[in-house]
């Protein structure tokens, strides 16, 4: 299968699920959504694989079992790497999200983390890789944040916002645009992996046997 692009119809697809998330609706479009919607991601994700590794495609279906919001369908399509250290592309109605890290890590993990960012000793090389990202456009992902210090630190520390991330990922967010159409989409989202790449042998280099040995890793 030849990638020819991203297809604008999956934006729209997903404006028109935002508002009709039903199942009489998604078995209407359903065939809109394999043709227009998972086919290209499928066909990017072969292409990626070559460098990136073995890619997975997420379900579209929510789960619902603990959330009071019962819609059934997911707004967007994700595609990550498998590895518990990976790379990640979402496609929205809000247009393209890549990004990557880990986003479910372990506490030894994040313990490790915190030790790094609270020695200064430590922290020069997270601080220059968080430096060589953010100069493409990538930030870390701060969702799932605590609202308060972690134990044994306090709110005033100089480096407070990064002690209190419970997730180690970093997004770059782009509104859709005519490049992503294209069969040139390809080569920027491989370029925006190897950005994200830079982070992910940082995490590897510094927690990856704490995130890889988890239980629940991926």
């Amino acid at each position: 299968m030849s990638f020819d692009g991203l297809n604008p119809d999956a934006v729209a697809f997903y404006a028109e699920l935002r508002d009709n998330n039903t199942k009489k609706w998604w078995a209407a479009n359903k065939a809109r959504y394999d043709e227009h919607v998972r086919a290209p991601f499928e066909a990017i994700g072969e292409e990626l694989a070559g460098e990136f590794g073995p890619v997975k495609i997420f379900r579209p279906y929510r789960d619902v079992r603990f959330s009071a919001d019962k819609s059934p369908y997911k707004l967007h399509i994700g595609l990550v790497s498998r590895t518990p250290i990976a790379h990640y592309m979402q496609l929205s109605d809000d247009g393209l999200l890549v990004g990557g890290g880990s986003y479910a890590v372990p506490t030894p993990a994040i313990k490790r983390f915190r030790e790094i960012v609270d020695d200064v000793r430590l922290f020069g090389d997270l601080e220059a890789t968080l430096e060589e990202v953010g100069e493409a456009g990538f930030t870390l992902m701060t969702d799932g944040a605590l609202r308060t210090a972690p134990r044994g630190f306090t709110a005033d520390h100089p480096r407070i916002h990064l002690l209190r991330l419970t997730r180690l990922a970093i997004g770059r967010s782009e509104a859709p645009a005519d490049w992503m159409w294209t069969p040139d989409a390809l080569d920027a989202i491989r370029t925006r992996w190897r950005t994200v790449q830079i982070w992910c042998d940082w995490m590897r280099e510094n927690l990856g046997e704490l995130i890889a040995d988890a239980p629940h890793a991926r």
